[in-house]
């Protein structure tokens, strides 16, 4: 099946399955004073697909990341993960539940090792507490955690500066480390905001090759991206923003010549230049 029918929220023909839906987001509202940042109807995001959300300079995107993986509060509406409601619950949670976020600006732990940027996002830590002293297995826990993340940084080229401090990785390693620092809670759906913003060529294609590989292992990517090259290169999807609200959705192709899209990136009603 194309990734547009997939996609598309339309049942393309008789007998091939309807799109899986892992997000549903509705009538999500959140503004500052008077400014209205986020004012989103309805968007469902695809599982086992890469979405990329576009739009001008203060269009709502990364409002919109900050309220869905809880590192904001809501006016209003609601979301759903697989099903389960996550209103109202802080970001730790809803990054155990299975959603994580990576920030344009990376906040790795300057002051920690690589390794230990790891280890701080593992799951299911038991560690050496009073629990973990009366039921054991902790230092099974561990040494998995350990396996998980070494395994990750090699995956993301880092395995060698593994005893380095964070705050010495240059910009676009500490991406590379933050991403897979994500992946230490096996989440089901990463949110990537800007993730190649300040990045080499070299490394910007080698995140690209590691957003579709995550895509490849049966994850669901959202990443907010403002390079149309990059866009319609990896996208199987496309959410367009505006002024806090969806404009636009559609397959790549589609959304490059969507008129709407064109006059909000040249600002024709309100002036501005992204």
């Amino acid at each position: 099946m194309s990734a547009e029918s997939r996609v598309s929220g339309i049942d393309p023909t008789p007998g091939v399955p309807k799109p899986d839906a892992i997000l549903i987001v509705d009538n999500v509202r959140r503004a500052f004073g008077g400014l209205q940042a986020v004012d989103v109807a309805h968007v469902e995001i695809q599982r086992n697909t890469i979405t990329s959300l576009i739009g001008p300079n203060g269009a709502g995107k990364t409002t919109l990341f900050n309220l869905l993986t809880g590192f904001d509060k809501v006016d209003n509406g609601h979301w759903h993960l697989n099903g389960g409601a996550l209103v109202g619950i802080p970001a730790h949670q809803v990054a155990r539940k299975g959603m994580v976020r990576t920030f344009q600006l990376t906040r790795s732990l300057a002051r920690l090792t690589v390794i230990e940027n790891m280890l701080v996002a593992a799951k299911d830590q038991r560690g050496e507490s009073i629990m973990g002293a009366i039921f054991g297995g902790w230092r099974s826990t561990e040494d998995d955690n350990e396996i998980r993340a070494r395994e990750l940084l090699d995956r993301f080229d880092l395995g060698h500066m593994e005893n380095e401090y964070a705050g010495s990785l240059s910009g676009g390693q500490r991406k590379l480390l933050e991403m897979a620092r994500a992946l230490m809670v096996e989440p089901e759906i990463i949110m990537l905001d800007e993730p190649m913003a300040g990045v080499s060529p070299v490394l910007t294609q080698s995140l690209l090759r590691h957003i579709t590989g995550l895509r490849d292992a049966g994850k669901t990517v959202v990443f907010i991206e403002h390079d149309m090259d990059v866009v319609q290169e990896i996208s199987d999807w496309v959410v367009v923003l505006s002024e806090g609200a969806v404009i636009a959705e559609g397959p790549p192709t589609h959304i490059a010549a969507n008129p709407k899209v064109i006059d909000a990136y040249l600002g024709a009603h309100h002036g501005e230049v992204p």
